[in-house]
């Protein structure tokens, strides 16, 4: 699969049919993950795989979405912001969060890319999911990501905003007068 298919074809799974994910591939596409931007060329992310069926039921209740039960693994995505902080001061601009971003956007691509089913979760009790994991007090949770073989519901990605309502030439707002510069001839 190449790049462009990885992202046209990538969506999130909210129904898993609850078999385990392929460990091996899970961390070939965390390997694939880690090569995003790192400010101050730094990593302060990490990864926890979670399978344990007791830890992803209280991850799905501090997420408040059911299907994460149902997910056959959960990746969960920290870092320390703190450490960044440090390192640029005053100028840190939640660069620890952009890192996280990069490095989650990879890892959806990769695990699209290896055909393993994924959804970003980004809303959670922070406190029930660092205590289910021992994760310590200066990590931040970035992402609860549910992956697995999804139920076999499979529907096309969900669609997208045109091109020409996403970019503005110069100024905010501003668009071309030409529509054909919006005109997709080929992503070659």
């Amino acid at each position: 699969m190449d790049l462009k298919e990885a992202i046209t074809s990538r969506k999130s799974t909210r129904k898993f049919d609850g078999k385990p994910a392929n460990w091996k591939k899970v961390i070939q596409a965390i390997d694939i993950a880690r090569f995003a931007p790192m400010a101050g060329n730094m990593n302060v992310t990490h990864f926890i795989l979670v399978e344990d069926k007791d830890s992803i039921n209280k991850i799905a209740e501090a997420s408040q979405q059911g299907f994460v039960a149902d997910a056959g693994m959960l990746i969960v995505v920290v870092s320390n912001r703190e450490k960044v902080k440090k390192m640029f001061d005053a100028n840190e601009k939640g660069f620890a969060q952009q890192q996280a971003g990069a490095i989650i956007q990879n890892l959806l691509l990769a695990l699209t890319e290896k055909k393993i089913d994924s959804c970003w979760v980004g809303f959670f009790d922070d406190g029930i999911i660092k205590s289910a994991l021992k994760i310590p007090a200066n990590e931040d949770i970035e992402a609860v990501i549910a992956v697995g073989t999804g139920a076999k519901l499979r529907k096309e990605p969900s669609k997208k905003p045109e091109l020409q309502n996403m970019v503005f030439f110069e100024k905010y707002g501003t668009k071309k007068k030409d529509p054909e510069i919006f005109v997709r001839h080929d992503w070659a």
